[in-house]
């Protein structure tokens, strides 16, 4: 079965290695996910994020224009293997081709500075989906996990991963950069944003928007995880919301505890978000090279050992299509335009 999967952070970890002189590359590597992977894995469509952590660069657009060079430069060199979206009509060519569709996204709003200049720039690029926040606050709004109050889990401890954040939302400019997406064909990700912009973007928007790797809360109560009130609101927008792998947002285990990750975590979640928000709200995104792993998936060739798993939870074939492609896929023809 093929799936869609909305959110790696495969290209932002070749560009940390290639500058500590690795010379693994997009087609085959150590990571998560890879080019011949993700063919043996059945992907028709891998959204790659430019993901920059604010708390360690001084110009972060500077960062993700070079994370941006290394990913065209990774699909001219394997061209019959992978080609990029930029609108809708890509991602079909690509699976008459028999190739694997790349669409490129943005993990931190922030690099756009509250420019909508950069935003367009961004697009112009390829960037056709972006989350409004990761881990710091910035001129668009606030995150779920503000690392900017410790320093660093490490130090903190997981404490800190539980706290939702129910009252700073939006900025005005956020919701200028929101209404300029929107416009551009740009996909809003809620993912990592907190509980209160995540009502502020559901005031603002128009189009159905996106939690591209984002599990439920009342299965693991991490803020990360969406409420059951989200989910329902999600769906009701006609929006998708992705299984993140993360184990720590998976299951909850006391702190010290190893939490490996197993499938059944997973069908888990998605039993769960399907009875509140319905099979249509939900899809597939893995959050690969960003997370430390998951034991029982450890990279994107083992998905079809996730759809087997969903099946025997009692979803049928059709449902199971939805979840690893088809709901993405109706977002993407919703937004993206031909």
């Amino acid at each position: 079965m093929n799936y869609a999967d909305m959110h790696c952070d495969t290209v932002s970890r070749l560009y940390v290695e290639r500058k500590n002189g690795s010379v693994e590359d997009l087609y085959g590597n150590r990571g998560h996910v890879d080019l011949r992977r993700l063919k043996k894995g059945g992907a028709l469509l891998q959204n790659f994020a430019l993901f920059v952590h604010m708390g360690k660069t001084e110009n972060p657009l500077e960062e993700a224009l070079r994370m941006a060079d290394l990913y065209y430069g990774e699909l001219e060199k394997y061209g019959d293997t992978a080609a990029p979206v930029f609108c809708f009509e890509d991602i079909e060519r690509n699976r008459r081709e028999g190739k694997v569709s790349a669409l490129l996204t943005v993990e931190e709003g922030g690099v756009c500075k509250g420019e909508t200049a950069y935003l367009r720039i961004l697009h112009r690029l390829g960037v056709r989906m972006m989350t409004l926040t990761w881990n710091f606050p910035n001129e668009i709004g606030y995150p779920a996990v503000n690392l900017a109050d410790f320093k660093g889990q490490a130090a903190a401890g997981k404490g800190f991963l539980y706290k939702a954040d129910t009252e700073h939302g939006l900025t005005e400019k956020g919701r200028e950069i929101i209404a300029e997406m929107e416009r551009l064909g740009m996909i809003v990700d809620v993912s990592h944003l907190s509980d209160a912009g995540f009502y502020d973007v559901l005031e603002t928007a128009k189009k159905p928007f996106v939690a591209s790797h984002s599990n439920a809360r009342a299965v693991c109560p991490v803020a990360r995880n969406m409420t059951d009130d989200m989910i329902r609101r999600l769906a009701e927008r006609g929006g998708v919301m992705g299984l993140n792998f993360c184990p720590d947002f998976l299951e909850d285990v006391p702190e010290g505890e190893m939490n490996p990750g197993t499938v059944a975590a997973i069908t888990a979640h998605a039993a769960h978000i399907i009875r509140v928000g319905g099979v249509e709200c939900l899809g597939l995104g893995s959050d690969f090279d960003g997370i430390g792993g998951h034991g029982e998936l450890p990279d994107c060739s083992y998905m079809p050992k996730l759809a087997d798993a969903l099946g025997k939870c009692g979803l049928s074939e059709d449902a199971v299509e939805k979840v690893f492609c088809g709901n993405v896929l109706r977002v993407y023809r919703e937004n993206l335009g031909n």
